[in-house]
């Protein structure tokens, strides 16, 4: 029985996520009211604020201040820039938001990195202090801990979306938002708000003053993509992180370099599982609401290279990052070498945008090594273009693609720089066939959960597209009786803790 403190007060050992029985009650509430509200725009944008706030605040506590504080800046940012005929008063007012945007993130985000990278270097011992905990501490009479920074929860994605607000309109390719009211729904529309998609003003803004539509097939495949995205992540991606992942990649050591391989594996499903999951369960809320959110993965393990991969992994973002700084740093306009250290500075900052850690850094460059590569690769050897064309040619592209790709997790998901290299060193020394099928025996379920995930993945387009038509067609009272099925499978696999999503760390 859920107690009103639950309900109302954000809980640190509980944040509210999608694939909790309390988000699907508050929702479930939330979509109640908003059936009666929708009819007039003005009362739906505010009453979607309003919800999208609360659910902030369930999901990080009182750092929805500082959501509101980059919405507030932004919005007066861009209007000013719009209005304003005078270039350096545009050109300030946009330097104003990139500094207290990126200022931010940096604070939160990159402070005990920074300090600790200035202490190694020149042998000091400086420490991060919370100045914003010392003044509240001075001011209030509160009594934080000053040398605490905490992560606020989706900081990453929702200062890239006001970003790309205020740049599109200095770019003079976009019109502000009417009021603070629709600006702030756009920044803080609950699906998407977390964890992405990053979604662009130009094609979110237009909708707000569009009347609620739900037709019968709308309708159909939000619930497919709900349903498909809360198996991804309850039976899928958690059961294979508690039960196996975790497990291995906390202490390699303990486990052959068979086990470190099949944990690898593992979490490239996993983190797929997680984050797509996370992204279909979004998009397919959003639609319910009469909104459209960009697609944000497309089988990107059945990418031919690193560069199909980037077109298909985490694609708001990696659009994003290409519009915003592949380009402004002169993307491929300034000759051949220019070209390749532009995609090595984007894919670089595209790792430290994920954690404020050398490892990022690592994963970060190895991708943008790979870009660099696969265009280098194109320019000098031609024939590799119609060799990939080939059957044989394309399964061999997919298969290197997926183990770079793979060797890259490993950076990505080790605690340290330290850990992967004893997970190379178990995998290349400790690799033996026996005690293999034990193993295996040990962990069935397991495996066959990370079996399961890639098999799914993998299908062929027209088997998905037939699946959710299938299900788009079927009588009311069947798709009910199915989506009730998935929710009770999801909550019978769920693990005892919460899992949140990977990328509410980003």
């Amino acid at each position: 029985m859920l107690t009103l403190r639950e309900i109302f007060f954000y809980a640190e050992d509980a944040p509210l996520i999608f694939s909790q029985y309390l988000f699907l009650f508050l929702f479930s509430i939330g979509f109640i009211v908003y059936s009666v509200v929708q009819r007039k725009l003005v009362v739906r944008n505010a009453y979607l604020l309003l919800f999208s706030l609360f659910f902030y605040y369930k999901s990080g506590g009182l750092y929805f201040w500082l959501l509101i504080l980059s919405t507030i800046v932004d919005y007066y940012c861009g209007n000013t820039i719009y209005k304003s005929k005078e270039q350096s008063t545009r050109k300030f007012f946009l330097i104003l938001s990139l500094v207290v945007n990126l200022g931010m993130l940096a604070f939160f985000k990159y402070s005990y990195y920074l300090v600790e990278v200035m202490n190694n270097f020149l042998g000091t011992e400086f420490r991060a202090i919370n100045f914003m905990a010392s003044i509240s501490n001075g001011v209030f009479g509160t009594n934080f801990d000053i040398t605490e920074i905490f992560l606020p929860v989706g900081i990453s994605f929702y200062t890239f979306q006001t970003l790309s607000y205020t740049i599109d309109i200095y770019r003079k390719q976009l019109e502000p938002a009417k009021n603070i009211v629709d600006f702030g729904f756009f920044v803080t529309f609950f699906p998407q708000l977390v964890a992405g998609p990053i979604v662009r003003a130009a094609d979110f803004i237009p909708q707000i003053y569009k009347k609620f539509s739900l037709t019968r097939e709308q309708l159909g495949i939000a619930l497919y993509l709900i349903m498909v995205g809360l198996f991804k992540k309850t039976v899928i991606s958690d059961y294979i992180s508690v039960n196996f992942v975790d497990r291995v990649f906390d202490d390699p050591n303990l486990y052959t370099g068979f086990s470190n391989l099949m944990a690898v594996y593992g979490y490239s499903i996993q983190i797929y599982c997680d984050f797509s999951g996370y992204s279909d369960m979004a998009i397919g809320l959003a639609a319910l609401l009469g909104f459209q959110l960009p697609i944000n993965f497309n089988s990107p393990y059945k990418a031919t290279s690193i560069t199909d991969f980037w077109r298909r992994w985490h694609i708001s973002l990696s659009s994003w990052l290409r519009d915003y700084l592949y380009i402004s740093l002169g993307g491929n306009r300034k000759g051949k070498i220019r070209t390749y250290i532009n995609l090595m500075l984007t894919m670089l900052l595209g790792g430290l945008w994920h954690g404020a850690a050398t490892k990022f850094i690592i994963w970060g460059g190895l991708h943008g090594f790979g870009l660099v590569v696969h265009k280098l690769w194109l320019k000098y050897v031609p024939q590799a273009k119609n060799a990939v064309l080939s059957k044989v040619g394309t399964v061999a592209s997919a298969i290197f693609t997926f183990h770079f790709v793979a060797f890259c997790w490993i950076y990505f998901r080790a605690k340290d720089v330290a850990t992967v290299k004893l997970m190379l060193n178990r995998m290349f020394t400790d690799f033996v066939g026996t005690g293999i099928w034990e193993r295996v025996v040990s962990y069935n379920k397991v495996f066959l959960l990370i079996l399961l995930g890639f098999v799914i993945h993998l299908l062929p387009y027209r088997w998905k597209d037939a699946a959710k038509s299938w299900f788009i067609d079927v009588p009311d009272l069947v798709k009910v009786a199915i989506v009730a099925l998935v929710i009770f499978i999801s909550y019978q696999a769920k693990t005892a803790d919460v899992q949140p999503f990977i990328y509410f760390q980003f």
